[in-house]
């Protein structure tokens, strides 16, 4: 029997999962001891990967859609021959922006690279990800404050914090080990704070729970700002030698005193106050955000204004501290960095010439060739396709019929193209009902490459499973079509992951996100690395657990950083009395994953999640309604929408707002098209709405 290492690729956690083999079977699975993330710890997502050596169909082949509808299974090569001569085709029919991608957060790093590299690159058209989805305002408002995109913190800080506050963020449901970590806390006395506008499980086990009204974040924080500041509680050491614009904050914020607060939040004076000395009083405060802030229409500003508490009570860069935002899927880093789509590789900036020049010779291809301007964003993608700009659309690994918001707009998309390209584990998903042409590839379990997971680490994907017949991965079904395009010399330096990998390494060096330290053989089987990394100096960087920012230096021009604030703005969809009621989403279990694609295939999983879409309703709003425990009701959106929802009675969510698991696709058939407008990421949380009972059929 054999032993292989390897990384769970559902959340960004990056559980490394041990699989033991036997005849080309997985016979036992077992989280990895001694791992610096999960230490022998799993969720039942990871521990069910192994699942997926039964449910992925083996022996695939690519499939065209015929002129009658049917679907006709080809050789490989001609099916890179078929994609590849109908993007050129379009480009040169409807010009080179005619045609985009949109890739996943859950591809490796490789495949991030090169699929950016011969869309953005070579075919010099647009390609952005499911990553703008979650944690596109974390990118922005990291960028903003901090200099670049660098969450500060390790994973330990968990344990070694005496006030934890999670904003938006449900660890016990959406990141298990996440809560572990805090399970494992053992400073005396310390205390769990949750700002939720629902009582959601991890609120059900905090110590203080601060139910605010919806979309009222932004003037709490800047209130609790100004309650800080004058109580004379800023760090000025810390402040004055490491921060700008600070001066303008504290003048900013008092236009927040705490009535502005009480009255935008509902929370009442004392509670606002206490939360205040909470901050004040801890030693080692962290802040945790992710989607409940990430997906807002004001969500880069509120990430920030996170950020602000942070340095203004000297809360970064200490074991313990930082304003931390916990991402989404396994490689969602990964993507930010490395996909070619907001920034150059690495993180470089599309103007900077030094950096074009630099990178181009690393890559292999002439520096005209590299992307010249971020890609336009997911939402102008489907947008583009509706109004007959864009003709083709190849999609890498994600459900956007789905999981995209305000769906039915994606649904209208997908029958306006002329080529439509999924490509993923599974001929299942809603996404592939409409599809010209169908690349299947395998799981993770049959694959390589790398991830990096949320606290800058990089753990190592390796083949757990061996391939079936005609079996390909994701790198290499984009290398046949990046061959069939003709790329010549420009590909001939990405031929396999391990060769990526290696080009990758090179272009970071340099750069905050410098990993040019770490070698693929000694990734196998490791502990993973934390960047930056640097080539030469692996010594200086040896510890397993390390955080940024212990040297006040920050990646900003001026090596410090930003207070950044905004006057908050008006809620582009208030409660009305025709939509009284706020529409609010997030995780529905623990076992459960996104759109379900992966996660459905699980016996256990299924077995304990509804097949029908639910949602939570207020007790009091149930009985004055009449509506009772599994009632459907139909809820009308303000998007123009309805949806049919089983009832599920609770005093966890607020009078005012129903709450609906993400994983059914009624859920993001009621979300708007609305968004933040720094990082043009979804207001998932933003719908209003109202609701009619259904009558016994």
């Amino acid at each position: 029997m054999e032993k292989i290492q390897s990384t769970c690729n559902f959340c960004a956690i990056d559980c490394n999962l041990d699989f033991y083999v036997e005849d080309g079977k997985i016979v036992k699975t077992i989280p990895t001891p001694g791992y610096p993330v999960n230490d022998g710890f799993s969720c039942i997502k990871g521990l069910s990967l192994s699942k997926q050596q039964t449910t992925v169909k083996p022996n695939s082949l690519p499939k065209i859609r015929q002129a009658d509808g049917s679907f006709k299974e080809v050789s490989w090569d001609e099916g890179f021959s078929y994609v590849a001569g109908k993007l050129k085709e379009l480009q040169q029919k409807y010009g080179t922006e005619s045609i985009a991608g949109i890739s996943t957060g859950q591809l490796t790093l490789e495949e991030f690279a090169i699929f950016g590299h011969v869309m953005r690159n070579y075919l010099q058209t647009n390609v952005d990800g499911n990553t703008r989805l979650c944690m596109a305002s974390a990118a922005v408002a990291h960028k903003g404050t901090y200099g670049y995109d660098a969450p500060g913190y390790t994973l330990n800080d968990l344990e070694l914090s005496d006030t934890l506050i999670f904003i938006g963020s449900n660890p016990i449901v959406a990141h298990p080990i996440v809560w572990q970590r805090v399970r494992n806390n053992k400073v005396p006395g310390h205390k769990i704070i949750v700002i939720d506008p629902r009582r959601s499980e991890t609120a059900r086990n905090a110590d203080y729970h601060y139910p605010l009204k919806w979309r009222s974040d932004l003037t709490l924080f800047y209130t609790l700002a100004n309650i800080i500041i004058e109580n004379g509680w800023t760090d000025h050491d810390f402040v004055d030698n490491c921060t700008e614009k600070y001066e303008d904050f504290a003048k900013f914020v008092k236009a927040f005193p705490i009535e502005r607060g009480v009255e935008a939040t509902g929370l009442t004076k004392e509670q606002i106050l206490e939360l205040a000395n909470l901050i004040h009083d801890g030693k080692r405060v962290s802040f945790w955000w992710t989607m409940g802030v990430n997906q807002g229409y004001e969500a880069v500003r509120t990430a920030q204004s996170i950020m602000n508490l942070a340095l203004l009570t000297g809360n970064i860069g200490r074991p313990g501290t930082g304003g931390n935002s916990v991402t989404g899927q396994c490689n969602a880093m990964g993507s930010r960095l490395f996909s070619n789509t907001t920034c150059l590789f690495g993180g470089a900036d599309f103007g900077d010439a030094a950096e074009r020049k630099r990178i181009a010779g690393i890559i292999g291809i002439d520096e005209d060739l590299l992307a010249k301007k971020p890609t336009l964003p997911y939402n102008r993608l489907i947008e583009g396709i509706n109004a007959g700009e864009i003709k083709g659309l190849w999609l890498l690994c994600t459900n956007p019929r789905h999981s995209w918001t305000n769906n039915e707009t994606f649904a209208s998309a997908a029958k306006k193209l002329e080529l439509f390209v999924v490509q993923d584990i599974y001929d299942t998903i809603e996404s592939a009902e409409d599809c010209t042409v169908y690349f299947p590839v395998v799981p993770g379990l049959k694959k390589e490459g790398t991830y990096i997971n949320l606290e800058r680490r990089l753990s190592p994907m390796r083949p757990v499973l061996p391939r079936g017949e005609n079996e390909i991965s994701d790198y290499e079904c984009i290398l046949g079509v990046a061959k069939a395009l003709g790329m010549g010399p420009a590909i001939e330096r990405w031929e396999t992951p391990r060769a990526c990998f290696d080009l990758l390494r090179e272009v970071s060096k340099g750069r905050p996100c410098d990993f040019s330290g770490v070698k693929w053989d000694e990734l196998t089987g490791s502990h993973g690395r934390q960047w930056p990394y640097p080539e030469g100096r692996e010594s200086e960087f040896a510890d397993e657990q390390r955080r940024l920012y212990e040297d006040h230096k920050f990646f900003t021009p001026s090596g410090k950083a930003q207070f950044v604030f905004e006057e908050p703005l008006e809620n582009p969809y208030p409660v009305t009395e025709e939509f009284p009621l706020v529409f609010n989403t997030g995780r529905g279990s623990v076992g459960q994953w996104h759109t379900q694609s992966r996660t459905k295939e699980v016996k256990f999983v299924e077995d304990v999640s509804l097949k029908k879409a639910y949602l939570y309703m207020n007790t009091k709003r149930a009985e004055e309604n009449g509506v009772n425990e599994g009632d459907e009701i139909e809820v009308y959106s303000v998007n123009g929408q309805h949806a049919r929802f089983m009832v599920k009675v609770t005093d966890n969510v607020q009078y005012g707002e129903l709450f609906a698991p993400i994983h059914y696709i009624e859920c993001n058939k009621l979300t708007p098209s609305n968004y933040d407008k720094y990082s043009r990421e979804p207001n998932y949380k933003g719908a209003t709405c109202r609701f009619e009972k259904v009558g016994k059929e």
